[in-house]
């Protein structure tokens, strides 16, 4: 019995230096993995700036992303970190990141209201919301894009009226007068798919409402042609006859060929929105 019992300590002893050795083997593992050495140690600001310009300009936005961040983490106070601020909004942007590109944009803003650059950076912003408005499936299905929710258009019209207001001059300026256009546009228009919809389910007097909108704050956009003539529709169901005539003669005067007025829709190969 001491015989089997000295043996089974011994058994025991060999397998727990065994699992001992083992788990020095995983754990020395562990650290090598875990300690790779990172390839960007020692690297100058101009070197970092270098090689992340160079990962922009190929595509690779999370690499630039990430070497910005590095640069702006170890060399906070040069140019290069100035400059690493807005193209790490960029970089973002192209990336389809759009939260972390306004929050780089905006930072930049906050922390360098007097760069040569700041007219870009309000433009970028812009862009940034502009772009976020279509998104990737409006650019490529031909979505009408007024249908979305218009937050995202409005705050690219904001950054853009800021661009063209105090920077007039900026060579982004001429864009972003364009882009702004195109976003009064799409906002009236998104009005005008409202009181479609109230006009289509016999909300007439919503509807009414909702096309006196548009024309209040969008004068002049294309869409005001159908909002007058969803007001003049509007008007008859409800038997108010004065003002349906009034809005008939004002639609006439403003839109004497209008594809409403003859065939009661549009009767266009493309749609409104389709500028950019």
């Amino acid at each position: 019995m001491q015989l089997q019992s000295m043996k089974r300590a011994q058994w025991r002893a060999k397998i727990g230096a065994v699992l001992l050795a083992g788990g020095c083997v995983m754990l020395s593992a562990c650290g090598l993995l875990g300690d790779q050495p990172d390839e960007t140690a020692g690297w100058s600001a101009n070197k970092l700036y270098s090689e992340a310009k160079d990962a922009l300009d190929g595509g690779d936005y999370t690499r630039a992303v990430k070497l910005y961040e590095k640069l702006e983490g170890r060399y906070p106070f040069g140019r290069f970190a100035q400059q690493a601020q807005i193209d790490t909004a960029y970089a973002n942007y192209k990336d389809g990141e759009t939260a972390a590109a306004l929050a780089a944009v905006d930072r930049f803003i906050q922390l360098h209201p007097s760069h040569p650059n700041i007219d870009y950076a309000y433009y970028l912003k812009g862009l940034i919301n502009f772009n976020d408005n279509l998104g990737w499936l409006g650019r490529f299905s031909g979505q009408d894009l007024s249908e979305r929710d218009p937050k995202a258009a409005r705050a690219a019209y904001d950054a853009f009226q800021t661009l063209i207001t105090r920077y007039p001059d900026s060579k982004y300026a001429p864009d972003a007068t364009l882009r702004m256009q195109y976003i009064v546009n799409s906002l009236a228009q998104h009005e005008v798919h409202a009181a479609r919809y109230y006009y289509r389910r016999g909300a007439y007097l919503a509807a009414v409402n909702r096309a006196q909108q548009a024309l209040k704050d969008y004068d002049g956009a294309p869409a005001n042609e159908e909002a007058l003539y969803i007001m003049v529709r509007s008007y008859d169901a409800l038997g108010m006859k004065d003002l349906r005539d009034d809005a008939a003669r004002v639609m006439e005067r403003n839109y004497p060929n209008s594809d409403f007025i003859k065939y009661g829709q549009r009767r266009k190969d493309k749609s409104w929105w389709e500028v950019f």
